[in-house]
């Protein structure tokens, strides 16, 4: 019984990954929400199979989630500056108190 309730854990982070994907269309949300239910999955196996391939299985499962968060929490790369952008002359320098004054 407890065996098969992991198994039902990850079959159904799956199918809510799916809707919402479906529903909000944003795969980064469906993603989160995938990633955190196959954690919570991988710690149901791991409280149910006391061996270390159920730890190895949660870690990896942690670890991936983990990494994959990060790498798309970060975004796409900056663009790189232009020439353009380098000889742009700024148009106001702050003063002592904080305040921008317009050059002359």
């Amino acid at each position: 019984m407890r065996e098969a309730l992991a198994s039902v854990a990850t079959a159904l982070a799956l199918g809510a990954g799916a809707v919402v994907l479906l529903t909000v269309r944003s795969w980064r949300t469906a993603l989160r929400v995938l990633l955190d239910l196959l954690v919570a999955a991988g710690l149901l196996r791991l409280a149910v199979e006391s061996g270390w391939m159920a730890l190895v299985t949660a870690a990896a499962i942690i670890l991936l989630r983990q990494v994959l968060w990060a790498g798309i929490a970060a975004g796409p790369p900056a663009p790189a500056p232009t020439i353009g952008a380098a000889l742009r002359v700024r148009r106001s320098r702050p003063t002592v108190s904080g305040r921008t004054q317009k050059r002359t």
